[in-house]
């Protein structure tokens, strides 16, 4: 009964919550309009026909899309057809480009993610009679996932995690969020510790699949690319340190580290380190970078100076010298090209509360 009175109140809870949610994509919009475009994919209406009886992959954003490409790689190889749904713009993007020949062939559709209310879902189901939904992470959205049960799609939680913080704050009270994940029909979780965890609640059917971060695929052009490109460089025994996925909030911090690094090298007779500056978010790019260029600091920006093609990547534009003191990777889907560029990596939001993004990747390399 505690579950269903949530329920109803989180349904009524949307009604008032939508307003402001459409206004902050229209604010969004401004920076990129892809938060705008596609509206009625966000309320289950699609313009055009998704693949039937589909594996649907529902990836938050960037990071989860990328822990969900071996398994959608694997599903494809099978002859499954894929849906991947997004709720952000570099999300979308990213499953756009890398599975842009399965899109041509309508063996996947790229796709917001439905507003967390029950007949948005439903109007998802009619659409494309999804066999299996798999939300990725750690996203727990409850009209989905009761919504999927009364429609018998059944929902895994996919490359799931249950932090212990997380558990313990869950358990006190009415458990309403261990009540709701207690509805999925069952979970692939990363180890032994996530499955104990979910079965202390109630979750059924719980199978260790270890993280699928680590089955994704190294791009051997990327690393070759950077391989020559800094065997090219003016400099190529200068110390490279990458900012991998650099968010919005620690942009000062990064900032300041640089302005230290350059004036400790200056005082020193060095040369100071080159950063690589991937920020997490497009709407970053072109901001970072104005940022850095009013504090003083030189920058070469890979969207203008490598612009023609991936083979743009293997040779030094005119304008680079040794005085470059920030190279800014403003382009998506070149992570690995910038972590083999580099000796060091710092990966975005490890100066914040929530801690920092995906380590795998640098690991990897």
């Amino acid at each position: 009964m505690t579950l269903k009175i949530f329920i109803l109140f989180y349904q009524v809870l949307w009604i008032f919550l939508l307003p402001p949610i459409l206004l902050y994509l229209r604010m969004r919009g401004r920076k990129d309009d892809l938060y705008w475009k596609h509206l009625g994919e966000r309320f289950g209406h699609y313009s055009c026909d998704l693949p039937q009886s589909p594996i649907w992959i529902h990836a938050v954003s960037i990071g989860e899309f990328r822990s969900s490409t071996a398994l959608i790689h694997i599903a494809l190889k099978r002859g499954h057809r894929v849906l991947v749904t997004t709720f952000t713009p570099a999300g979308r993007r990213e499953a756009e480009r890398q599975f842009s020949a399965a899109v041509a062939e309508r063996q996947l559709a790229v796709v917001w993610a439905p507003f967390d209310m029950g007949w948005c879902h439903r109007r998802l189901i009619k659409a494309c009679q999804p066999r299996i939904c798999l939300p990725l992470e750690v996203e727990i959205w409850p009209a989905m996932i009761i919504t999927m049960r009364k429609a018998n799609v059944p929902l895994y939680l996919c490359n799931a995690q249950y932090a212990r913080r997380s558990v313990a704050r869950d358990s006190r009270g009415l458990r309403i969020r261990q009540k709701v994940i207690a509805q999925c029909a069952g979970a692939f979780v990363k180890s032994g510790a996530q499955k104990e965890r979910f079965a202390a609640i109630g979750v059924p059917n719980i199978f260790i699949t270890g993280e699928l971060r680590f089955d994704q695929e190294v791009p051997t052009d990327l690393i070759t690319a950077a391989v020559e490109l800094r065997e090219a460089m003016p400099d190529p025994e200068r110390q490279i340190v990458a900012i991998a996925s650099g968010v919005e909030k620690e942009e000062e911090v990064y900032l300041e580290m640089i302005l230290e690094l350059r004036k400790w090298a200056q005082q020193n007779g060095q040369t100071a380190p080159l950063i690589v500056y991937v920020p997490r978010a497009p709407e970053q790019f072109a901001q970072v970078g104005n940022n850095l260029e009013k504090a003083g600091l030189k920058v070469c920006r890979r969207s203008r100076e490598f612009a023609a093609c991936r083979e743009g990547l293997r040779s030094i534009p005119k304008n680079w010298s040794s005085d470059i003191d920030v190279f800014l990777g403003d382009s998506l889907g070149e992570m690995y090209f910038y972590l083999t560029l580099s000796d060091k990596v710092i990966v975005g939001g490890g100066f914040s509360a929530r801690g920092a993004h995906n380590i795998i990747e640098p690991l990897a390399l």
